[in-house]
């Protein structure tokens, strides 16, 4: 098997339509220029967000007279048509507006002065979009359709509207007031990040409530104990990917990847899965792809020290679930004799995704009695020479065999040489639970041979046993009504 060095991945996030950005506008010059519905909605916007506004409605400027009323709004309302100059020195500028020649003209005003454009309505002469928003100020959300379909933009907000309570309010607000004394502190980023995710947890716990000086008082009391015990090294968590479909990901495990500083993931890893990661974290491909290029298992061990040891929290991340055939036992012997802190969080295996898109259960109590988990490749890439052929030839169990695809025909001969039935239906499933899933149902006796003629690639698992016999029917009945 060749090897190859830990690589780091080009992309972090996939492609945007457009850049979400939140502007700091307090004291700062915003133009308006319309008299619509639109432009009153823009202009009670911008005056919340704290800017000066200069607002251009022409002879219709009396809808926005209640506005003015505001005494902590700082607003300036022109009863006359905008001019080129009036954007000088502008932060944004928006405009609703029905001329076109007037559009492209305001348009390029605003761009020689330098300010960003909205025009409402028209995203072909804009800058930027205004997003549907969710306020819980300090806390704000937006959300953006690139213009494309506002109502299905504001649908969305609707949804998370209900999912985000009103008190999260009061806890951003206490992180503004209380990050003052966190950073007073002085603190390596691994502590302060430990604070905020402390924070986190509390308020997510407690949402609807209101933040007391008692919740600061347990945080910094926590704080101080962490400080106290502080070594300099970081900690390590072994997270479970699950199959593919990044749905299948666990609470925990995405808590993990949005605390991570450096990721070292499989191949096996899919791209939606990392979607989820924290945008800041490195990312480091250590993939152990059998029968190609391969990191040495050991120099992985040595990286997630390394890492460690430099106070980064590194989440080794799995596919299916770190503890089952993913080596996770000599990663936690590796940080366990370097002193570094190693916590697992579970994933849902690839047999249990397997199972799940097949729609059977690995254990149907009608033809299964036992569950046993085997791999069909060794440290030598071949297949284990002891392995429990009785026990694989037992009819009343169900076998899932990992990395099995080239070792295959070599497990099928000495199972039957065992005693196995050569008929027990047996199911080959290739990227379980991702968008490109392939399936080959048949019986072991010839499932090597069909397995052998297929030329896609991906992981590939193995079911073996009675209790997959309504897959096999199924693949049967298709083949009965393909050839009819």
């Amino acid at each position: 098997m060749s090897e190859r060095r830990p690589e780091t991945t080009a992309r972090r996030i996939e492609p945007l339509a457009t850049l979400p950005l939140f502007h700091k506008l307090a004291g700062r010059k915003a133009v308006l220029a319309g008299s619509s519905e639109g432009a009153l909605w823009k202009a009670e916007l911008l005056a919340a967000a704290g800017a000066e506004l200069h607002i251009f409605a022409g002879r219709d400027s009396a809808s926005f007279a209640a506005l003015a009323e505001d005494p902590a709004a700082r607003i300036h309302i022109h009863a006359r048509r905008w001019s080129p100059e009036d954007l000088n020195g502008a932060a944004l500028a928006v405009a609703d507006l029905d001329d076109t020649e007037e559009i492209r003209a305001f348009v390029a005003a605003a761009r020689a002065a330098g300010a960003p454009v909205n025009i409402v309505d028209k995203p072909e002469f804009c800058d930027f979009a205004f997003g549907a928003l969710v306020n819980r100020s300090p806390l704000v959300v937006a959300v953006s359709t690139d213009g494309a379909a506002p109502v299905f933009g504001q649908a969305i907000r609707a949804k998370i509207e209900a999912l985000l309570p009103a008190g999260l309010k009061g806890w951003a607000q206490a992180a503004t007031d209380w990050r003052p004394s966190v950073q007073a502190r002085e603190l390596p980023f691994a502590l302060r990040r430990a604070f905020w995710e402390l924070f986190a947890g509390k308020a997510m716990a407690e949402p609807e409530r209101e933040p007391t000086q008692q919740d600061a008082a347990e945080l910094f009391a926590k704080l101080a104990q962490l400080e106290s015990s502080f070594d300099g090294k970081g900690r390590v968590t072994l997270v479970g990917a699950g199959p593919g479909d990044p749905e299948l990901l666990t609470l925990k495990a995405i808590r993990a990847l949005q605390s991570a500083d450096i990721i070292l993931y499989d191949d096996l890893v899919s791209p939606g899965v990392l979607e989820f990661a924290r945008r800041e974290a490195k990312r480091m491909l250590v993939g152990k792809t059998g029968y190609g290029p391969s990191v040495k298992q050991g120099d992985i061990n040595a990286l997630i020290v390394s890492l460690a040891s430099q106070g980064k929290h590194v989440v080794r991340l799995k596919g299916g679930d770190p503890g089952i055939f993913g080596r996770a036992g000599e990663e936690i012997e590796a940080c366990q004799a370097a002193g570094i802190p190693v916590a697992i969080v579970p994933g849902i295996s690839a047999a249990q995704g397997a199972a799940a898109s097949l729609g059977l259960s690995l254990t149907h109590r009608d033809h299964a009695r036992r569950l046993q988990f085997v791999t069909g490749h060794s440290r030598k890439g071949e297949l284990p020479d002891d392995l429990d052929w009785r026990a694989m030839a037992d009819p009343a169990a169900s076998t899932v065999i990992y990395m099995a695809r080239a070792t295959l025909p070599g497990f099928r001969e000495k199972a039957l040489a065992a005693g196995l039935d050569p008929q027990t239906p047996a199911v080959a499933v290739l990227a379980a639970t991702r968008p490109d899933e392939l399936r080959i149902a048949a019986t072991i006796e010839t499932l090597p041979d069909r397995l052998a003629e297929l030329s896609a690639t991906g992981p590939v698992l193995v079911l073996l046993g009675r209790a997959f016999g309504s897959a096999l029917a199924e693949a049967e009945a298709a083949a009965d009504r393909r050839r009819a």
